[in-house]
């Protein structure tokens, strides 16, 4: 089983690149860390890359990059996979401060690629927009989310955070509360990707910046049920939802299996659990989802 440390960065096929790069760094508040004609590297406010943008035929999350432990050896990774009945390629890699990749697709055909080293692309940049300090989750609709949570568990190593009923997972692969998550819809494709701020003052410099730039907020503030973050939601030039959140659960110690207490918890300690729609599965306060969050541009 391979070892996820974190996510690193995802990356976005776009048939609009400029209009997503003027998106991500004047509202989002990422900045250009490298950019050629059809292809864009965005970093967070602390330097580290978070999304590359392509140009493609249309909007879609193509890739996912995590890291694995420094030391690593890919090649007996590679022969695991192999194993496993798994096709991967070690490449070398084009962005700047990875040096290699092992590239192989999860099994909703999203392609994931780990690497073991990376290094700060363009650190403390006066910028503009909200200025999240990381990519911290990304979210995709899936037709058998069983599947695809076996997989990621079985393959990747991350762990159950938490179900809502039968329809909806959340998975771990370091003490976030979670870094993938999938919901059961029609067809595979990306729900929405979320960006980690500071704290709640920090949420509502959001809310002003998207007001600044007539940008409606689809769903929040909002204070969800599992993994209690803090959260507002908006779309993007290419409609897909982005999310951005802050204290978000943490789980400190897998071996005590809870969650670091906090006031707002329904349990004390929080673990691992089944939400029901009834049991603040969706949210703990806040104004229910809108139409439009519900509305996928895919389907």
């Amino acid at each position: 089983m391979i070892s996820i440390r974190r996510i690193s960065h995802a990356t976005f096929e776009t048939p609009d690149i400029e209009a997503q790069i003027d998106h991500y760094t004047k509202v989002t508040g990422l900045v250009v860390a490298a950019r050629e004609n059809d292809r864009a590297l965005l970093s967070c406010k602390v330097g580290q890359l978070v999304l590359q943008l392509v140009k493609g035929e249309r909007a879609r999350c193509a890739k996912l990059a995590f890291q694995v432990a420094p030391g690593s050896d890919f090649g007996e990774i590679a022969k695991w996979l192999t194993a496993q009945g798994i096709k991967s390629d070690i490449r070398s890699d084009d962005i700047p401060g990875m040096s290699k990749s092992l590239v192989f697709d999860d099994i909703k055909g999203t392609t994931i690629e780990l690497i073991t080293d990376w290094k700060f692309l363009t650190p403390n940049q006066s910028v503009s927009g909200v200025a999240p300090f990381k990519l911290g989750h990304v979210a995709f609709v899936v037709p058998d989310v069983q599947a695809v949570a076996d997989f990621y568990s079985r393959i990747l190593g991350f762990r159950v955070s938490d179900w809502i009923e039968d329809i909806f997972v959340f998975m771990r692969c370091n003490p976030d509360h979670h870094t993938v998550n999938f919901v059961k819809g029609k067809r595979a494709n990306m729900h929405h990707v979320a960006f980690q701020l500071r704290d709640f003052s920090h949420l509502e410099n959001g809310c002003d910046v998207l007001s600044q730039n007539r940008i409606p907020i689809i769903w929040g503030p909002l204070r969800h049920g599992p993994g209690h973050n803090v959260s507002i939601y908006h779309r993007n030039p290419d409609q897909q939802v982005v999310e951005f959140f802050a204290e978000l659960d943490q789980m400190l110690d897998e071996d005590l299996g809870f969650f670091d207490p906090r006031p707002w918890h329904e349990d004390q300690p929080q673990r691992p659990k089944v939400w029901t729609r009834e049991n603040r599965g969706i949210a703990g306060w806040g104004p229910p989802p809108s139409h439009d969050w519900h509305m996928n541009p895919e389907d």
